[in-house]
């Protein structure tokens, strides 16, 4: 069973940064991509960030490349999402998860996702 512990959401100004951090716990990694996605209100839960555990392989939504940066820490099977130059449009609950089913092409789907973190609130003011 896998079990993923997200956090570092929090209140922070339009252009500013903030770090969030998925943790990772009951099983070992190798095989396994691990995503983030975020869910604004009253909006459909969207595709962020994805890295392949194996190979560090990275896949971005459009809105975010250039000022998000996914990445992972092996020894701690902890993964990270840098994020700066915050817009208030990137206000939304995120959530980190983990998927060993997903080809590289389908790591935007969430379908192929079976493990999910609780979500973490980021809240970017204008």
């Amino acid at each position: 069973q896998v079990r993923l512990a997200d956090s570092g959401g929090g209140l922070v100004q339009a252009g500013g940064s903030l770090r969030l951090s998925c943790a990772a716990s009951g099983r070992t990694f190798s095989s396994y991509a691990m995503g983030w996605f975020r869910q604004a209100p009253g909006q459909e839960r969207e595709f962020v960030a994805a890295i392949r555990w194996k190979d560090t392989n990275t896949k971005y939504t459009d809105s975010v490349k250039g000022r998000f940066t996914i990445s992972r820490d092996n020894a701690k099977n902890t993964m990270y999402l840098q994020m700066n130059s915050l817009k208030p449009e990137d206000t939304a609950v995120y959530y980190c998860a983990a998927t060993n089913s997903a080809s590289y092409s389908d790591l935007t789907q969430q379908y192929y996702y079976a493990y999910w973190g609780q979500g973490t609130q980021v809240t970017v003011s204008s």
